[in-house]
């Protein structure tokens, strides 16, 4: 299958992110609010022009610093990350499960020790003896299904 635009990854990206600056036809530093690894990974405009990489430098990676100070005016200096930033969502630690050798084994505790109730909607499955501990409550609502191997 041929894929047209973006490649795919396996991870989450977020959309590039732009910052505008006011110039004052002084300034020549302005702060990115992130980290480049190059003057390739943005896109700067000044009055609508955009700018050849030769008219700045990103020396510490965060700092946009230009050769002449851009002119005087109100969001003037536009800056585009081509760089996509990549995050990561970590699920709860209940919902990770627990794995062996490399993923081979999964193991679940076998005794049940908080209340859960199994809804209408749900299925569960348990491997292996369960053991529901006293004063604690496994309810499995009507259309709900426990599986127990």
């Amino acid at each position: 299958m041929t894929l047209i635009g973006n490649k795919v990854v396996s991870a989450f990206q977020q959309a590039p992110a732009v910052v505008r600056f006011n110039g004052d036809g002084s300034d020549t530093t302005f702060a990115l609010g992130r980290t480049i690894s190059s003057v390739q990974d943005i896109l700067v405009s000044v009055d609508g022009v955009v700018q050849d990489t030769s008219a700045y430098t990103v020396p510490d990676g965060s700092t946009l610093t230009f050769t002449a100070a851009p002119s005087s005016g109100t969001n003037n200096i536009f800056v585009y990350f081509l760089e996509s930033t990549r995050g990561s969502i970590t699920p709860a630690e209940e919902n990770k499960g627990n794995f062996k050798h490399g993923g081979m084994f999964r193991t679940n505790a076998q005794s049940l020790t908080s209340n859960i109730t199994i809804l209408a909607t749900e299925n569960a499955q348990v491997t292996g003896p369960l053991t529901v501990a006293s004063g604690v409550t496994l309810t499995i609502e009507s259309g709900g299904r426990l599986v127990t191997s």
